[in-house]
Formats: structure tokens, sequence, C-alpha cells
């Protein structure tokens, strides 16, 4: 019976010490500044190498001011570089790491103090909106963390599916960020498509969120090209011609599933 007590008293005990080894980082600056660049560095446990990292930052009211995904390499090592908003509040950040193995999320967080920013006559603009010319408009500038543009959130995603956390949008981010703007023609077409993208996807995101019914349209229209882009997180995209290759290939398949398919099906119904 005693056996018994003292195997289970230690289970309970190495199963925190176990998810607390899986995951941990820590950042180069024991203070942040508002406006400075931080390098945040961290490690994860055998079996999780080249596995995403989900990376948020919270400020001391709990407002999201950063939510990151970046991979780790075959060491099990991952690094982000941010940069800390010039309008963040004075007070203690939380800084959340978080790594999946089967199923269950391991995370390490830490709390990091940050000093009150200088004061500004400007408006201070929320998450995924830059002040330009006194108004507030959508980031659509670089990425300190890759040194090339990343545009803002995933609006309509993140509207659809209810969360910037949500794996669907996670998804979206990594294969922006991992693979489309590791290239020249990759960041050539975010450009491109950050210009068009950010023009009407904050009217539909408002939209759906006031419409319930237009919200699942939305989902149930492109959850299939979401699955379909999805398929670029599993392929070598380390050169031009591969993302060349692998990007039309896509194209033509979504144009497949969203013009080709209706069409056919149509013309059969007619007949």
């Amino acid at each position: 019976m005693k056996l018994g007590l003292i195997i289970i008293l230690l289970a309970i005990s190495i199963v925190p010490a176990f998810s607390q080894s899986l995951i941990t980082f820590d950042v180069d600056t024991s203070k942040f500044i508002p406006g400075e660049i931080v390098e945040l560095k961290g490690n994860v446990g055998e079996g999780l190498e080249g596995k995403p990292v989900a990376i948020e930052i919270n400020d001391s009211e709990g407002n999201i001011i950063l939510i990151r995904t970046v991979t780790s390499d075959s060491k099990g090592e991952f690094i982000l570089k941010f940069k800390v908003p010039n309008n963040v509040k004075a007070g203690e950040l939380d800084i959340a790491t978080s790594v999946e193995l089967e199923g269950q999320s391991f995370a390490e967080t830490k709390q990091v103090e940050v000093s009150a920013p200088e004061p500004s006559n400007d408006p201070v603009c929320g998450l995924g909106t830059m002040l330009q010319d006194g108004v507030c408009v959508v980031d659509t500038t670089k990425d300190v963390s890759t040194g090339k543009s990343s545009g803002g959130g995933c609006l309509i995603a993140t509207a659809t599916y209810g969360s910037e956390l949500a794996p669907e949008v996670q998804k979206l981010r990594e294969l922006r960020d991992n693979a489309l703007l590791t290239t020249t023609s990759g960041t050539s077409f975010m450009n491109f498509f950050n210009d068009v993208y950010y023009s009407f996807s904050p009217y539909i995101a408002d939209y759906e969120r006031e419409n319930p019914v237009f919200k699942e349209v939305v989902k149930i229209a492109i959850t299939p090209m979401i699955t379909s882009l999805s398929i670029l997180n599993y392929v070598d995209m380390d050169s031009e011609q591969s993302v060349l290759g692998y990007g039309i290939s896509l194209i033509l398949l979504n144009v497949g599933m969203y013009i080709g398919l209706p069409i056919f099906t149509i013309i059969r119904i007619r007949k």
C-alpha cells in the first residue's frame, strides 16, 4: 500500500518536470523598452525537432501584442526577433511559448517588465495596424523577425475561426513566414497579395462578426482552400523554382475546385 502511494507521488512530481523540460526559452534583455528589437531563443525536447512553436505575448492588461509561429530546427532550437510596440503599456509582459506532442500541449511562460513608453500625442493603434500620417492603417510593413514584408493578421480567417490562435490561422501564418517570405518571388507575391487583400478584407471580417450565417458561409467557402494551402507546409520550398512550381500548381488546383468543378456540375445537371 505504501509502495503504491510512493509510486503515485513520484509520478505526480515527475509529470510537471517532464512538461517543463519539453520547451524552454529566454530573451536577451531583462527589461523591455518600447520600440526596441528583442531576441527570443528557445529549445524543444527530443522528438519535437522541426515542430511548430506558438509564441504569444500579452501586456499587463491581457491584451495580445504579438502572436507568431516559428519552427524549431533539427537541433530543436528556435529563435524569434520582434519589435516591442511603441504604445505598449508599462508593467509586466506575459510571454508564453507552447508546443504539441501527441495531441497534448506543453507550455513555458515568463514575465518581463516593460518600461513606460515616451509620451506622445499620436493616436494609439491596435493589433495589426500602424500609424501612418497620423492615421491608423493596416500594417503591411516589414516583419523584423524576417526582414521582409509580412502584412498584418489574416483578418478573414481570424474572424471566421474566432481566434488568431485557431489552427487554421496558425497554418496560414506559418506558411507565410516560414515558406513564402524566404524567397524573392514569394515576397513579391505577398506584397501584391497584401495590396489587394487588405483593400476588402476588413469589411468582410466586420460583416462576419455581425452576421453568424454569413460567417458560416465564409467558413464553408475558404476551408477547402486553406486545406490545400496546408500542403505547402509539408514540402521543401527552399528555392525560387519550387515556390513558383508549387504556387502555380495550387492556384490551378483551387481554380479547378472553385470554378471548374461548379461549371462541370452545372453542365452535367443540364444534360
